[in-house]
């Protein structure tokens, strides 16, 4: 028998307590949202029945939290990952040049491009919600502010998690943390305020602006190099242009016999690149999930 939600949450977080965070993140906004809504309901139709009574038999018909953790997990286990290698290779060399069929190489590679541009988008929010925010706690119409920018920023980080499971393969939670519909916004600004996971999802918009420039940066330097040494021999032969051109309109070209080495450079360029990209995305899906998942 639980007298509270907060003890059958705590014994479903017990339960879950070896998967994976962010499956026990998703059961348990999904078991707040519910037992809160029906307990809610449940007392509105019948004032004179306890709070214990009504919980207990809203637990009864949505399950212990042994029934809740399993049917969570046996979910997880029929639903197949979004990213896996497509064929285990045989040798190093084989994973090294295999890179090209591992779609979590190509959607590592995806992500960096796309963390550019959410990275822009996360930090000028971010520094625009927290100065205005604080400017306007001075008047009474601040703290409602305050609190729609911290709620923006759960649904950013909720969104972020998303492009992550989507792209680098990394489980992530898919419900938002449930919030009380009828606690007063300044509880609610409070609550917000006071969770660690608030601060952390605030850090990492701030650090993609960083991450996603790099990236970029990465991106952009690595094909420039690898598509000069590739074209260098159709600009030479077929466009009889030279490799290097000097402010003075001046061509040098490269000889005959370094073609192969020229495009067989940029393609290992290039190779060599997608791999990284892939163990980029690997490290920048456990950064994800450290920072967006609360504990």
């Amino acid at each position: 028998m639980f007298n509270t939600i907060e003890e059958y949450l705590d014994a479903l977080k017990n339960e879950m307590k070896d998967a994976d965070p962010a499956l026990a993140q998703d059961a348990q906004a999904d078991a707040r949202e519910h037992l809160s809504t029906a307990l809610v309901v449940a007392r509105e139709m019948n004032p004179e029945t306890s709070e214990v009574d009504a919980l207990g038999k809203i637990i009864d018909e949505y399950g212990t939290p042994e029934e809740t953790a399993s049917a969570y997990r046996e979910v997880e286990r029929r639903t197949s990952p979004v990213l896996k290698q497509a064929v285990k290779p045989q040798s190093a060399l084989g994973y090294f040049f295999g890179v090209y069929t591992d779609p979590r190489a190509w959607g590592a590679l995806l992500y960096m491009f796309i963390a550019f541009v959410t990275g822009i988008f996360y930090f000028t929010w971010a520094v625009t919600g927290v100065s205005v925010s604080v400017s306007f706690l001075i008047f009474i119409f601040g703290f409602p502010f305050a609190l729609l920018f911290l709620l923006s920023v759960r649904g950013l980080a909720l969104l972020e998690g998303r492009l992550v499971e989507a792209l680098l393969g990394v489980r992530m939670p898919r419900r938002p943390l449930f919030s009380h519909q009828n606690m007063k916004w300044f509880d609610r600004l409070k609550a917000l305020l006071t969770d660690k996971a608030t601060w952390l999802m605030l850090v990492y918009m701030l650090l993609q602006f960083v991450l996603g420039t790099v990236y970029f940066v990465l991106i952009v330097t690595v094909l420039s190099f690898s598509l000069s040494f590739i074209a260098i021999p159709i600009l030479q032969e077929v466009f009889h242009q030279g490799a290097i051109m000097m402010n003075n309109r001046v061509y040098f070209t490269l000889p005959n016999w370094t073609y192969p080495l020229l495009v067989f450079g940029g393609i290992l360029l290039w190779t060599t690149f997608m791999n990284i990209a892939r163990g980029i995305g690997q490290l920048h899906g456990k950064l994800a999930k450290w920072m967006l998942v609360s504990e």
